[in-house]
């Protein structure tokens, strides 16, 4: 059968590649995208190939999710709304606080109330989640129970702690985070993703309609932004090595994180929006691999064939969180899908793609100012 999607915020890393899937697929696709100039450039339409990569496979409504009329044009005949639109990066959250509950909660506010009271043929909504929305995940205590720690302090930071604790037990060992896990994040941006994925959840099923959410790990590859330093450490990394310059790396370079090959998030998310038993549920996207930020800047060096001088510094931002791996079970289990792309391999072709890109400007050091002078850079 042959669907009507609407992909909101569907014009950028994501979206883009999820469109042509859905197209490939036989499916007719629409695109509501603000086309916002920290992700596509001051001129979308000269400057932006993700916006290009849309010619002849959607139709393209240039609009914001925080606009009902924008969003009711873009609506029209949609069978499956795949609602991908917000403001993403933790750091940024911390001091725009107003953009992005703005933009993430209330632009999926504004989506559901227009579905609560207007006609339409909408019978899934898929929210893009975030591992986030966990805060610091799961740990294990050494008698076997499982905990879910709160947040690193300043303080311990401060003095070179940067592991995560708990009162009267330290020795915690990081095991993969399931869907059932505890709550808890420690960004504005989490706490906004976890308000999406609730109002959904929630919401939806009153309406008739069908909810699914995908909490996507760290989702990288070709095609990802390199000028905006709020989508993650390779765009970052990759910048400055092509540079010359030195990388500065946080805390002690053991933080982790699960990275997740573009492809494999694409494939996902089109499961998560078409298998009949993803109704009503929750799925982690990510390898299921921690991966140190260490082993990242190794891998970049040798995916680059060239390397910079590190500095292991010890500095460390406010709203971080020391590790996640994500428990992919579920997503194996109820859509049949297993991320298929190494980190080695899904590098190679990440730094592959990079070097046909022009080199951009330092913007991560303009990033980093802004949160050292609102003194969330330490």
């Amino acid at each position: 059968m042959s669907d009507h999607v609407l992909i909101t915020g569907g014009a950028g890393f994501i979206g883009t590649r999820l469109a042509r899937r859905f197209v490939e697929a036989g499916h007719t696709v629409t695109v509501l995208d603000a086309l916002i100039p920290q992700v596509h450039g001051a001129h979308p339409e000269t400057t932006s190939p993700l916006l290009r990569s849309l010619d002849g496979v959607a139709t393209v409504v240039k609009g914001s999710v925080t606009s009902t009329d924008d969003l009711r044009t873009a609506l029209a005949d949609a069978n499956i709304v795949v609602h991908l639109a917000a403001e993403t990066g933790t750091g940024q959250s911390m001091y725009e606080i107003d953009r992005y509950t703005h933009t993430n909660v209330g632009g999926t506010a504004k989506l559901l109330d227009l579905l609560a009271n207007e006609p339409h043929s909408v019978r899934r909504v898929v929210v893009a989640s975030s591992r986030s929305i966990y805060g610091e995940g799961a740990y294990r205590k050494p008698d076997g129970t499982v905990v879910y720690p709160s947040h690193r302090t300043d303080a311990d930071m401060a003095a070179g702690d940067f592991d995560v604790h708990m009162p009267e037990e330290r020795n915690l060992t990081l095991i993969p985070t399931d869907e059932s896990a505890t709550l808890h994040p420690s960004s504005v941006y989490g706490i906004t993703k976890q308000m999406q994925e609730a109002l959904v959840m929630t919401v939806a099923p009153t309406l008739g309609i069908e909810p699914v959410s995908m909490r996507y790990q760290n989702v990288y590859g070709p095609g990802q932004s390199l000028k905006n330093p709020y989508t993650g450490i390779l765009s970052i990394f990759s910048t400055l090595i092509r540079q010359g310059k030195e990388i500065n790396i946080f805390e002690d370079g053991l933080e982790s994180r699960d990275f997740v090959f573009i492809d494999d998030v694409v494939e996902a998310t089109f499961l998560g929006a078409t298998h009949p038993d993803a109704a009503g549920r929750v799925f982690n996207v990510g390898s299921g691999v921690a991966t140190t930020v260490n082993e990242v800047v190794a891998g970049l060096f040798q995916a680059f064939g060239t390397s910079v001088p590190t500095r292991i510094s010890g500095n460390y931002r406010l709203g971080d969180i020391r590790h996640n791996v994500a428990d992919t079970t579920r997503m194996r289990q109820v859509l049949g899908f297993t991320p298929s792309v190494s980190f080695e391999d899904g590098l190679a072709r990440f730094a592959q793609w990079v070097l046909t890109e022009p080199v951009e400007g330092d913007s991560y050091q303009r990033s980093l100012d802004e949160m050292s002078s609102r003194n969330l850079l330490k």
